[in-house]
């Protein structure tokens, strides 16, 4: 029954592309991808309705090759390639910078970045598939 508190859609629709941030004293927030929970995670006064970045404890994303949640902060995340998500272009997560560049090479991926890398600017250019 949750929805994506960026785009509003029902994220059990899209397992594969689950997202999530956790916090230690709220429920978590669920997301349809990388990208929506990016786009949360650089605006939660908007989209988190009375979040705190400071009380967060986790971010996951789902690996793309093995589907299994891993940590945001570890994955290498592959942008401008031909994969898409339930929301058009996304951030792929991957495990490996291996697995990013054989994906990156196989899907005409243009960058591989790490969850520090992610800026508005580059939000915004992945959404319009830049």
């Amino acid at each position: 029954t949750d929805t994506c508190p960026v785009c509003g859609m029902f994220v059990s629709l899209y397992p594969d592309w689950l997202a999530a941030v956790t916090y230690k004293n709220n429920p978590p927030h669920f997301f349809d991808g990388a990208k929506d929970m990016f786009i949360y995670l650089n605006n939660i006064s908007k989209w988190g309705k009375g979040r705190k970045p400071e009380n967060i404890s986790t971010r996951w994303v789902t690996e793309y090759y093995t589907l299994r949640p891993i940590r945001a902060e570890s994955a290498f995340y592959v942008t401008g390639s031909d994969v898409l998500g339930p929301m058009g272009h996304e951030f792929i997560p991957m495990s490996t910078m291996a697995d990013a560049e054989a994906f990156a090479k196989d899907h005409g991926g243009r960058q591989i970045l790490r969850f520090d890398d992610i800026t508005p600017n580059i939000i915004k250019a992945v959404d319009q598939g830049r």
